[in-house]
């Protein structure tokens, strides 16, 4: 069984969304976008153009994107890059992977600029943040602190279905490992939560 990686950095993993930082597009699915650390104000017109050329059949979002408390860049700037990322997403209809730290509220209050579905990738935080961020709409992305954080595992528990996904991002595991701990919470066979990932990803693809 093949099980999708919903956000990866690897060029080799094909069965997933790549996250393009750089070069050419791959020819499998992948994001492109500005995170809120690479965001270089003498040259963000330079960082857009490059974004919008290079977005090829194989872009299925536009990510990461963001706010990060812990980076330097003006918290304002971020703010204005961040959204001009959300106007491009309503543009070509495409959903968008979102890099927060510290910063839920704010992201929380841009969702209502958003036509498409936004994603939290590499979700840990307390349950309070998922249920509020859930209660707004945004689906949750999981990775590899699910196999051994309890309390993450009981807000795995208690996330609707149709809005998890689940990734390696920078860590190096097999997403196998994940797809069974998480069916093990669920209560649900592997092959059930592989559907509904799969039936999750057609639901943000298609708005």
């Amino acid at each position: 069984m093949d099980f999708f990686d919903f956000h990866h950095h690897k060029r080799y993993i094909r069965n997933g969304i790549y996250n393009l930082s750089k070069g050419t597009p791959p020819d499998f699915p992948y994001s492109i976008g500005i995170h809120p650390n690479d965001i270089d104000v003498n040259t963000i017109e330079q960082q857009f153009s490059w974004m919008k050329n290079t977005m090829s059949e194989n872009c299925f979002a536009i990510g990461e994107c963001g706010l990060d408390s812990l980076v330097s860049v003006d918290q304002k700037i971020q703010e204005e890059v961040f959204l001009r990322q959300i106007e491009i997403a309503n543009e070509v209809k495409k959903p968008l992977i979102i890099h927060c730290v510290r910063k839920f509220y704010e992201v929380i209050s841009f969702k209502k600029k958003a036509e498409q579905p936004m994603i939290i990738h590499g979700f840990n935080k307390k349950r309070q943040i998922a249920e509020n961020l859930l209660s707004n709409n945004f689906y949750l992305s999981f990775g590899k602190a699910v196999l051994y954080n309890l309390s993450l595992q009981d807000i795995i528990k208690d996330t609707p279905l149709d809005r998890i996904f689940l990734e390696t991002d920078n860590e190096y595991f097999n997403i196998e490992e994940l797809y069974i701990k998480v069916s093990e919470i669920k209560a649900i066979s592997l092959e059930q939560l592989n559907e509904q990932i799969l039936e999750n990803l057609h639901s943000i693809k298609n708005g």
